[in-house]
Order: C-alpha cells, then sequence, then structure tokens
C-alpha cells in the first residue's frame, strides 16, 4: 500500500527549517506555523503562480503522486482540489477521483488568498485548519507569506506534528518561491512577529467583531483514562494503492 507521503514518513528531512519559517504559536490542542519568502517577481505574477499550484506544489505530497493533478479555483468557494486518475488494467476499466484539500474563503488578486481545511494527516482529524498567503511588495518584488493556523483534537502529539507540518509547507512555499525567483530576504534572521499575519485588504474584508475564546472552568480529573497518543503514520493509515 501507498501512503500518501504528507504522513510525515520524511521528517528526517524536514528537521532542517529554515530560520524564517517557524512554529510561532503552540497549545495543547492547536498551533500556528509561519514562512516567509521574497522573490523577485511582482504581485501579479506572484498571484498568477500561487493559484496556479501545479506549477510548485511537491508531488511527493500528492495522493495522485503528479502536482500536475493539483487545481486550484480563486474564488470564494473554490476547490483546492486534486485530480485522482483512472487506472486501467488488463481486466478492469479504471475510474477517477478527487480530493479537496481546502476550500477557498478568502480571494483579493494580488494581495491575499485565504482557505479552510486540513491538509495531509490531518484531514483524518475533527480539526479546524486555515491557511493564509498574503502578497506584499518588497521592494521590486514581493513577499510571500504562509500562515497555517490549526485547532481542535487531533491524535498526534501536538509539538511533533506543528514541526512536522511547518516543514511540509516550508516546502511548499519553497517550490512557489523557487519558480518566482527566490531572492535574499534581509529579515530571514530575524523573529518572527507575533502578530498574525494580514494585510490592510484583509483586514477591511474581514470580520472585526471580537470573539473570546471559551475558558473550561472545570479541573481535569486526574483518575480520568488518557486515551495514548499514536504517530501521525498510525492515525493516517494506509489510503491508495500503490501506482
Amino acid at each position: 500500500m501507498r501512503k500518501f507521503s504528507m504522513t510525515l514518513a520524511g521528517l528526517a528531512a524536514m528537521a532542517a527549517i529554515p530560520a524564517n519559517a517557524k512554529v510561532v504559536e503552540l497549545e495543547d490542542s492547536a498551533f500556528v506555523t509561519r514562512d516567509t519568502k521574497v522573490v523577485s517577481a511582482d504581485l501579479r505574477e506572484a498571484w498568477l503562480a500561487l493559484t496556479q499550484p501545479g506549477s510548485w506544489w511537491n508531488s511527493a505530497h500528492t495522493f495522485s503522486g503528479d502536482s500536475a493533478n493539483m487545481m486550484l479555483t480563486p474564488q470564494a468557494g473554490g476547490c483546492f482540489c486534486e485530480r485522482i486518475p483512472e487506472n486501467d488494467t488488463a481486466k478492469t476499466v479504471g475510474l477517477a477521483g478527487s480530493v479537496k484539500h481546502m476550500s477557498v474563503i478568502l480571494a483579493m488578486p494580488d494581495q491575499a488568498l485565504r482557505m479552510e481545511g486540513a491538509l495531509g494527516p490531518l484531514q483524518s482529524e475533527p480539526v479546524n485548519a486555515i491557511l493564509t498567503v498574503t502578497l506584499a511588495k518588497d521592494g521590486d518584488g514581493t513577499r510571500i507569506t504562509f500562515e497555517y493556523a490549526v485547532g481542535g483534537y487531533m491524535r498526534f502529539e501536538v509539538p511533533s506534528i506543528a514541526k512536522a507540518v511547518d516543514g511540509v509547507m516550508s516546502q511548499q512555499l519553497g517550490g512557489l518561491a523557487e519558480l518566482l525567483g527566490e531572492v535574499e530576504d534581509p529579515d530571514a534572521t530575524k523573529e518572527p512577529k507575533a502578530e498574525p499575519v494580514t494585510t490592510d485588504a484583509v483586514e477591511q474584508a474581514a470580520d472585526l467583531d471580537a470573539v473570546e475564546a471559551a475558558e473550561g472552568d472545570s479541573e481535569q480529573d486526574p483518575d480520568a483514562k488518557i486515551e495514548p497518543k499514536i504517530s501521525v503514520d498510525e492515525a493516517f493509515g494506509d489510503l491508495v494503492e500503490d501506482r
């Protein structure tokens, strides 16, 4: 059986995360990762490339094994989806399938793209996850930032899955930056800012009503049964057959 590679079998390869990629928030059942790159392309070039993930998404992190099957409709309600091609055999006619990775909830050309969806092994977990991509003019080029916020019950050790997911997101942003022509980021060695990724346009479009998080008022029962955490691979399991 072939496992979707975001089961993170390649954790070792993700250990060397660049300085401008970081898990910026970590809670018992939530985390936020943030990754930034500066490219030589202008805002419009960056936007057009961003909305064509088949040209930069890593094929290793797909169900089909080929990023050419990735597609994105940059409109509210649009799908960041993947086509699973039919696989004909000598005895059977194959049937095509598909995967919904995320749904677009905000698309502001040349400025910001926001999508909702749990990627990779998180897809099997009852979590909420939001990816916000912002584009900002930086000199003659563009600063691209990926922020991925995940919260909810998950069958992983949160620090481990957060670091692994950050590695994957950094890899995807790296592919986009390579396509657009990455340039040296003078802020790469600085600590990421603590405030959420945003743009003026996004702030204007967002709901500004403050929402306070409800805090539990009961203490944890020390005798309560604690469900064991399982590995990323165990939680995701075998999904598709080898092709």
